[in-house]
């Protein structure tokens, strides 16, 4: 394939992915503060909270729709302007359920932006010539990291919540224009991603159908970053005896493995294919959540947190690459159809965990790790490339 794209696209792809990871991680850390300041008990803050997998799941097929009409770049920007206006908003909401709203209108169009940027990396990826869907995902990241270390900063130091979330605001403008900029004119769909491939609507129940071994894998992806996310530090306090001080040590090695697995997974791809790669990543997660389940002492347990970290880095944007390219549906409604059903899967996975580990113990209900791993390895071969793509 040849290479028509200069590295300015990628570049500009990379810097929306980043601004999309940093615009919610920027808020997360003023959370202890927000729930104290409204007087919230656990339950009522919880529910709060749950406010963005609601409005990412309300989002239904408002991200196929909006890419198809407008475009990738477009839907980007503007939502992205309408996120930071949401969460500058946050730090003046007059209540706990204003703020709910609030954050269920960035839940719905986070969605919105996660699909349109992932079907312009697509689209920058197959005019580039090689792989780069891994390493947006690890600008994603990225951002994410710097928003929340911003957050952290701020307000430690005592900054108003007010003063900083308009910051935040100003400067997630700033970044996606640049970004769009940098991206220039996104290449087209190609007639069979843009038609369905058969010049007729496709419904939904159809388009689901299609995209379920995808979502599959997907949802197997994002239930181990949702176990390292919710559950990592606890397993290190529980099962490796770690102190409290150090939690956070097993999440952060979680990330830096996922980190280096999607900045170099796209070399790999490019070498052995995207379910090649995916087999590997779910033999890396199975065996890394089987080490989990045996530590007793930290080192093990980090070393089978890290292997998860890395195997788990490249499922879910191959699964979004394999999505846009499905035959017989749009690029936007695969993505959509494939992001909507990973969410579900998303908001169950610590529920089911955690009832795991009341009718057993932590140690069995990670367990869930090992099944992850499995399911990737089964169904790896539905991310395989289609011809001509």
């Amino acid at each position: 394939m040849a290479r028509s794209t200069s590295f300015r696209s990628p570049a500009g792809v990379a810097l929306m992915f980043a601004t999309n990871g940093a615009a919610l991680a920027s808020v997360l850390p003023w959370y202890p503060t927000i729930k104290a300041q409204w007087g919230l008990d656990d339950f009522s803050f919880g529910l709060m909270v749950a406010a963005v997998a609601v409005g990412s799941l309300a989002s239904t097929v408002l991200p196929s729709l909006a890419v198809t009409r407008f475009g990738p770049r477009p839907v980007v920007f503007w939502g992205t302007v309408a996120v930071a206006l949401l969460l500058a908003a946050v730090g003046w909401a007059p209540s706990a359920v204003v703020l709910a709203l609030l954050i269920g209108g960035i839940g719905l169009l986070d969605a919105v932006i996660d699909v349109s940027q992932n079907v312009a990396g697509v689209r920058v990826e197959s005019a580039f010539g090689r792989s780069i869907l891994s390493s947006m995902h690890a600008c994603w990241s990225l951002g994410a990291v710097a928003g929340g270390l911003g957050g952290t900063l701020a307000a430690s130091r005592g900054l108003d919540i007010r003063v900083h979330l308009t910051a935040v605001a100003a400067v997630l403008i700033l970044a996606v224009a640049l970004g769009v900029w940098l991206t220039g004119r996104v290449p087209a769909a190609t007639p069979q991603t843009a038609s369905g491939g058969a010049g007729r609507r496709v419904g939904m129940g159809r388009i689901m159908w299609i995209t379920l071994p995808v979502s599959v894998v997907a949802t197997a992806g994002i239930m181990t970053e949702d176990i390292a996310n919710n559950w990592a530090g606890l397993a290190s306090v529980e099962l490796a005896g770690v102190e409290l001080g150090q939690a956070g040590v097993a999440f952060t090695v979680v990330l830096a493995a996922q980190t280096v697995g999607r900045f170099t997974g796209d070399r790999f791809i490019d070498a052995f294919g995207r379910a090649a790669v995916a087999r590997v990543g779910g033999l890396c997660i199975a065996v890394g959540g089987a080490l989990v389940m045996a530590a007793t002492a930290p080192p093990l347990l980090y070393v089978g947190f890290a292997l998860a970290g890395f195997g788990c880095a490249t499922i879910v944007p191959s699964a979004f690459a394999a999505a846009a390219r499905l035959p017989g549906i749009s690029e936007g409604a695969g993505v959509t159809a494939v992001g909507w059903l990973m969410r579900v899967g998303f908001l169950a996975t610590s529920p089911v965990l955690g009832a795991l580990s009341t009718a057993t113990d932590l140690r069995w209900a990670l367990g869930l790790l090992v099944l992850s791993g499995a399911v990737v390895l089964a169904l790896a071969s539905a991310l395989r490339e289609n011809a001509g793509t």
